[in-house]
């Protein structure tokens, strides 16, 4: 099997694993796995499809700067150039950009810190933190509607081989070596968001209960 293929599939059952999830709402989100890289060629899901659904046409292979290679009847998802700025500014091989509720409350709640911090949580071992006081921080930057800028003010953050970046309400891009470890940045990074939105509901009933007593 050439690589080309291989890729094409390791991208589809993520595709379908994260959809088991329900998180391409509103056929939102993206995902990226690299070909090869010299030229730089890599795979990206198609604009505008439901990643529910399994189509010859949900992914096509792009080059350098986000164009098509080859003919296609399909665009490239519009956050592609994201996409490229990680393949070209590090050695990761795979990158998944999805849009949840918890992680779009999470970007806006720390927003205007433009950052959002963990410590002392397992899951930041997905990152690598393996020592006891180990801090993670995930950078938080604005939505942009403008797409090369948003690219821009992405590339500044990716600068490691395995990362995250929030989008102010629109969601993560997370990055790692290959598929699997992309995915487990990813499920990582949802599995914190998620603790941390339950942790401050928790907290707030506390201190209303405590009050109405």
């Amino acid at each position: 099997m050439s690589v080309l293929l291989t890729r094409h599939h390791e991208l589809m059952e993520i595709k379908a694993e994260l959809a088991e999830r329900d998180w391409f709402m509103g056929t939102s989100g993206n995902l990226a796995i690299k070909v090869q890289n010299d030229p730089l060629q890599f795979l990206v899901t198609a604009s505008g499809k439901d990643k529910r659904r399994k189509t010859n046409e949900d992914f096509l292979l792009v080059d350098d700067g986000g164009n098509p290679v080859g003919s296609t009847k399909v665009r490239p998802s519009f956050e592609t150039l994201l996409h490229c700025e990680i393949y070209k500014k590090t050695d990761a091989g795979c990158s998944l950009h999805v849009h949840t509720v918890a992680n779009n409350v999470i970007s806006e709640l720390y927003g205007d810190e433009g950052q959002v911090v963990f410590q002392g949580q397992e899951l930041i071992k997905a990152f690598d933190r393996w020592d006891e006081d180990a801090e993670l921080i995930i950078p938080i930057i604005r939505n942009y509607a403008d797409i090369p800028k948003l690219a821009e003010a992405f590339s500044s953050f990716a600068n490691e081989n395995k990362g995250a970046v929030l989008i102010r309400n629109h969601g993560i891009t997370a990055w790692g070596k290959d598929g699997f470890e992309a995915k487990k940045i990813l499920e990582a990074c949802e599995f914190l968001f998620q603790y941390q939105l339950t942790l401050l509901q928790a907290k707030a009933g506390l201190y209303g209960a405590r009050h109405l007593s």
